[in-house]
């Protein structure tokens, strides 16, 4: 239960076409699936600017959702150890390095609003995707980007907005934006 409203948990079978396709390393498929039209990374405001991180957050997520349509998306949110938890006791699914996380089948208005309200230095969902699965956005725990996979527009999107710091990456590249460090 959250916000007086049951919700479908995720499980690893929702998750499987991630986990299955995204082996260690620093190319994009790291964290998005060899699957979409073309990827790109969107640089994070500096650590320690949570107002930024909000902002910048917040942003991504209008965006993904005026391109989404009206259908549900799930939210992933990573296991730090208790810091953050948008859900109590929720089983997890497991993705990339043996990461947990709780998931959930909500919706663009839940991803603008869970976890955003207790300053918290990683706002909003660490895992989107549609239902469709037509665009997947990771923000995996030690990156200061997040990586997006989708349909060539809306990378174009993302990378022709001068309001985010996105940059194409092909297959095969180094999704480590310049200037960056990859841990």
């Amino acid at each position: 239960m959250k916000d007086g409203q049951e919700w479908r948990v995720g499980t690893d079978a929702d998750v499987a076409w991630i986990r299955d396709a995204t082996p260690s390393g620093l190319e994009i498929t790291s964290a998005i699936p060899p699957l979409f039209d073309a990827y790109a990374t969107i640089v994070l405001p500096e650590p320690g600017d949570s107002e930024g991180l909000s902002k910048n957050a917040a942003s991504v997520l209008r965006d993904l959702g005026s391109r989404a349509g009206r259908q549900p998306w799930w939210l992933g949110y990573l296991d730090t150890s208790g810091i953050d938890r948008v859900f109590v006791d929720l089983p997890q699914v497991t993705l990339y390095s043996g990461w947990t996380y709780e998931l959930v089948l909500a919706g663009p208005d839940e991803a603008l609003r869970w976890r955003f309200d207790d300053g918290s230095d990683r706002p909003g969902p660490d895992l989107v995707f549609p239902a469709d699965r037509s665009w997947l956005m990771s923000w995996l725990w030690d990156d200061e980007w997040r990586c997006l996979g989708g349909p060539s527009d809306l990378i174009d999107h993302f990378v022709d907005a001068p309001r985010f710091e996105a940059r194409r990456v092909a297959l095969g590249e180094d999704a480590t934006p310049p200037g960056r460090i990859a841990r």
